[in-house]
């Protein structure tokens, strides 16, 4: 059951995650939320963050959101996931920061997310807090994927949570570098695979 989140929100959210997949998300960072900070990588307009900021919210946690809020690679004009409301004439680029506050506005989470507007690997440079769940979802080429990974899978506790969106089996349905560092996790010999939900892969982190 989801607590706290106003379904006609969730509704009216830009965003590409599925209603189950953003179940999910909020069932494990409500468990998660209970042992540590939680961290996602690539908010768009919010819709994941009110999933996992609403479940951290529950037990008076906190959830890091990393975006640099200029649009992943497929966002940019002329490219296939383009929204001409979330271009900037003035700056000459994609803007969604401001989609961003206003969702996380009402859903009543400000005391809840640390909005981070930088680059993961920015963010990641001297970070030393260690986090109870991970959801990379920014860019998704290869280089920008890999990034994701080797500078956020590294902080997860024991127990923590790993989660992946957008893992296609069939190139011909989306891109494949979130399925690569899914199974380079699956790999790694650090990860327990879980149950995937839809395009979302769940890994949790040996004990």
């Amino acid at each position: 059951m989801i607590i706290g989140i106003d379904p006609k929100l969730l509704s009216e959210i830009r965003g590409f995650l599925d209603a189950d997949e953003g179940r999910c998300l909020y069932e494990i960072a409500l468990e998660a939320s209970r042992r540590g900070p939680c961290l996602e990588i690539g908010s768009y307009c919010g819709k994941s963050t009110v999933y996992i900021g609403s479940a951290c919210k529950t037990n008076n946690g906190i959830l890091f959101s990393i975006d640099h809020h200029r649009g992943s690679e497929e966002q940019q004009p002329g490219e296939a996931y383009f929204d001409p409301e979330l271009f900037d004439p003035q700056s000459g680029r994609m803007d969604t920061f401001r989609e961003f506050r206003k969702t996380i506005e009402k859903a009543g989470i400000e005391d809840t997310v640390v909005a981070m507007v930088c680059r993961s690997d920015v963010a990641a440079r001297l970070w030393a807090t260690p986090l109870s769940m991970v959801f990379i979802d920014g860019g998704h080429s290869k280089e920008a994927t890999l990034t994701d990974y080797d500078c956020w899978s590294r902080h997860i506790i024991p127990g923590g949570y790993l989660l992946i969106h957008d893992i296609f089996k069939d190139a011909t349905e989306g891109g494949q570098a979130p399925r690569q560092i899914y199974n380079l996790a699956c790999s790694s010999g650090q990860f327990d695979p879980l149950p995937m939900i839809k395009t979302l892969g769940v890994l949790q982190r040996k004990r």
